[in-house]
């Protein structure tokens, strides 16, 4: 049964432990960017190596996230949220230690499973803990978290990796794993479960897997023809999929709760595309600041940090008055903000200033913060205890796969507009026009984002 925590002293521990998580897995994922060079260097790897050490991480994470959430409904949160923080520590241990890129890849496939343990559980606890009148205020921190692990990552890593070397960022991990595996076993006392356990549904999360693996494989092969037959099997992969979880007595996804439960639907839907809209926004600003404006990298991020960090400050304070104004109105209002931003980036050329950027961004990070915190209290809050891990893991999953969609639309456009080119000063010219058209697309898409926003209706 779902057990009821309202020792405040347990609550407080939950949140930080949930907090630290939160903080570490996109910290990593921001600091060891900055550090791939170096690691290229060191361990003599070439550029597909490079970009397979960020995409392996991601995949795993990925894939994995479904899977144990519903295995935390089933064994308890606690219990796979504390196996997550072990599995990702000692990942970071194998990664600092890594001899070869072969060793480095392994390790960093384990950490994504070790993240997917992680996230897909930790918000999770925290709906498990705190009572609904709560509830947003602690997201809202935990959000915060993320973007704070993000807003540090590219500064911090470029230090370790100058002053330290790229190893340091794998080990400064390892005692924060630590402290946070020590705080779970020692302040929390409960484990938090499903009230009704069921089986683990293993032919549906192995075809989720697959499913997931196939898309995201075929989205990075795109526009190349070889990326079309694998959409296309990912496709018939899914129809698959919900036609088998639809006759499976305990399925990993509860297709019900998307087709009977409006809020939960629509609220996925909306995160789905805000995290299209957006995931991509970073990297083309990156290579613009530094292949238009002639800023170092350093500098790059400076300008780009201003995002994260308003995220971070607005994010706590945004989950609060969750608990007290709808999402609907919140989430939506963040979706324009954001739609209202994209659309002002789209004008961007080469002459630009700066303080255009520090606004857009400001926007941006206002209107993800509007939207985060109350649409992830939104999905938590729409379903019974029992299906906490589910909803938990369906929120990072929408996120990974906006993700993957964002960085997939702005390749193709690369691939129709630049080609295998260097972005020299002779494509320039492509290159802006690539970045304007994908902020056209990304506020389109933000705009009917709104609408879905809109369309859950109030939670409580």
């Amino acid at each position: 049964m779902e057990e009821k925590v309202s020792n405040s002293q347990e609550k407080r521990a939950a949140l930080l432990v949930a907090t630290i998580a939160a903080f570490l897995t996109p910290f990593m994922g921001a600091s060891l960017n900055v550090a791939l060079p170096e690691v290229g260097r060191d361990l003599d790897a070439d550029a597909i190596l490079l970009n397979l050490t960020a995409t392996v991480y991601l995949l795993a994470t990925a894939v994995f996230l479904l899977p144990f959430g519903r295995l935390a409904d089933i064994l308890g949160r606690k219990k796979i949220f504390s196996y997550g923080l072990i599995l990702f520590t000692l990942s970071s241990a194998a990664g600092a230690l890594s001899p070869g890129m072969m060793w480095l890849l392994v390790s960093r496939v384990v950490q994504g499973i070790g993240s997917a343990m992680i996230f897909g559980t930790g918000v999770a606890i925290i709906s498990s803990v705190f009572p609904a009148g709560e509830r947003g205020r602690a997201l809202g921190i935990n959000v915060a978290a993320v973007y704070t692990g993000l807003s540090a990552g590219p500064f911090a890593g470029g230090m370790l990796t100058e002053y330290l070397g790229w190893r340091s960022i794998f080990w400064m991990l390892v005692p924060l794993g630590i402290m946070a595996i020590i705080l779970v076993r020692w302040k929390l006392k409960g484990e938090w479960t499903g009230t009704r356990k069921g089986k683990f549904d293993v032919r549906g999360a192995l075809l989720y897997m697959f499913t997931l693996t196939i898309l995201m494989v075929g989205l990075s092969q795109v526009p190349d023809v070889s990326g079309y037959p694998l959409l296309f099997l990912s496709l018939v992969a899914l129809v698959v999929f919900v036609r088998l979880e639809n006759r499976t007595k305990d399925p990993l996804m509860e297709i019900r709760l998307f087709r009977l439960n409006r809020v939960f639907a629509w609220s996925n839907l909306a995160a789905l595309i805000n995290y299209s809209a957006t995931f991509g926004v970073g990297f083309l600003l990156s290579f613009y600041f530094q292949y238009i404006k002639g800023l170092t990298p350093s500098e790059a991020g400076l300008v780009l940090v201003i995002q994260p960090v308003i995220m971070a400050v607005f994010s706590p304070v945004t989950g609060r008055l969750s608990d007290r104004i709808q999402p609907q109105v919140l989430a939506s209002a963040g979706m324009a903000f954001t739609t209202l931003a994209l659309a002002l980036l789209a004008f961007a050329d080469y002459d630009t200033p700066l303080w255009y950027f520090f606004m857009v961004l400001s926007l941006i990070g206002i209107g993800f913060a509007l939207f985060s915190s109350p649409n992830t209290n939104a999905i938590m809050g729409s379903v019974d205890s029992r299906y906490y891990g589910v909803a938990s893991g369906s929120v990072g999953t929408m996120r990974m796969i906006g993700q993957m969609l964002s960085m997939g639309i702005v390749l193709i456009l690369f691939s129709i507009l630049i080609g295998k080119a260097e972005i020299t000063p002779e494509v320039h010219g492509p290159f802006l026009q690539s970045m304007r058209t994908a902020f056209i697309l990304f506020a389109i898409f933000c705009f009917f984002g709104i609408f879905a926003s809109i369309a859950r209706g109030k939670v409580r």
